[in-house]
């Protein structure tokens, strides 16, 4: 018991000697600063100033935010130039008939498969509405032009059947211009815009063909003119320049399908024969790259 108390009685002296040195320090370093033993709450004060400095610098240490995107909302309206590579395959067949042998529908249908570049020129008007949330822009976009492409090809084939006789078989494919209606997509980086897109491509297609024999002096013909629809996919970048304008590269691949067409007007030295039964058909594709400026309103 005796021990316990006198433990306490060392701990109590121990802990009031630790208070009488941090006092002591305490008012010599007041006394060092002002020179007034009585200024200890001025120097709590200025003691409280780091710590509200390093508040501050703390605060202002952190990155700015960084600037927003470019804003793609709203109508815009614009023009475009570019090439179109053109890619056709035509083909003419016959039947066996009064007129061909087996071997000869055979012949015709090898030489009347024929590959076509009707490259061009495109160049039109676009206008289209984006919608922007966040770093995301979805939005519509219609387009019309020109797009200039033509291309014929010959091939000529003796007649197995017949040696010293052959026949000629010409195609051509022309379009003259083009419109499409597409839905885009895609995200923000700055003052760029990425995005993909697809959708309807119309255009006309104008094709032709003619065959014609050294066997019987027989001549034939075929075409198309027709407005075809089929679809169209690609992506691009837009560029925005100031707040209203921007510019754009974009790819376009246009697909339009088969199309067929018959005829029986095959006329030989011995007259008409009506029996010899031709099938027509094109299928053409597009490859358009083009660049573009519009305004935003």
């Amino acid at each position: 018991m005796l021990q316990s108390k006198y433990i306490m009685k060392k701990t109590l002296a121990v802990l009031a000697l630790g208070f009488a040195v941090l006092t002591s320090a305490s008012s010599y370093r007041v006394l060092a600063q002002t020179g007034n033993p009585f200024a200890s709450s001025t120097v709590a004060k200025l003691d409280a100033k780091p710590a509200a400095s390093t508040s501050t610098v703390g605060s202002s240490s952190a990155l700015p935010a960084p600037p927003p995107s470019s804003n793609w909302t709203g109508f815009y309206v614009g023009g475009f130039a570019g090439a179109n590579f053109g890619r056709a395959t035509a083909n003419t067949s016959a039947v066996v008939g009064n007129y061909f042998a087996n071997t000869s529908v055979v012949a015709i249908s090898t030489t009347g498969t024929q590959k076509l570049t009707p490259n061009g020129f495109n160049g039109g008007v676009e206008a289209g509405y984006n919608h922007q949330s966040g770093n995301f822009v979805v939005g519509a976009e219609a387009d019309f032009g020109s797009l200039t492409g033509s291309k014929t090809a010959t091939g000529t084939t003796t007649y197995p059947c017949c040696p010293g006789t052959a026949f000629t078989i010409t195609q051509s494919v022309k379009t003259n211009w083009l419109f499409t209606a597409r839905p885009r997509a895609g995200f923000t980086a700055g003052s760029a815009l990425f995005y993909v897109t697809g959708g309807v491509a119309v255009t006309n297609i104008n094709y032709q063909e003619r065959f014609t024999d050294t066997f019987a002096a027989a001549t034939e013909s075929g075409a198309i003119k027709k407005t075809r629809a089929g679809y169209t996919a690609g992506g691009g970048i837009e560029y925005k320049v100031g707040s209203k304008w921007s510019i754009k590269g974009e790819y376009l691949y246009a697909d339009f399908r088969r199309v067929s067409t018959t005829s029986t007007n095959l006329t030989t030295t011995g007259g008409p024969s009506p029996t010899a039964v031709f099938t027509h058909s094109i299928y053409l594709k597009e490859h358009v790259v083009r660049f573009g400026i519009n305004y935003h309103f």
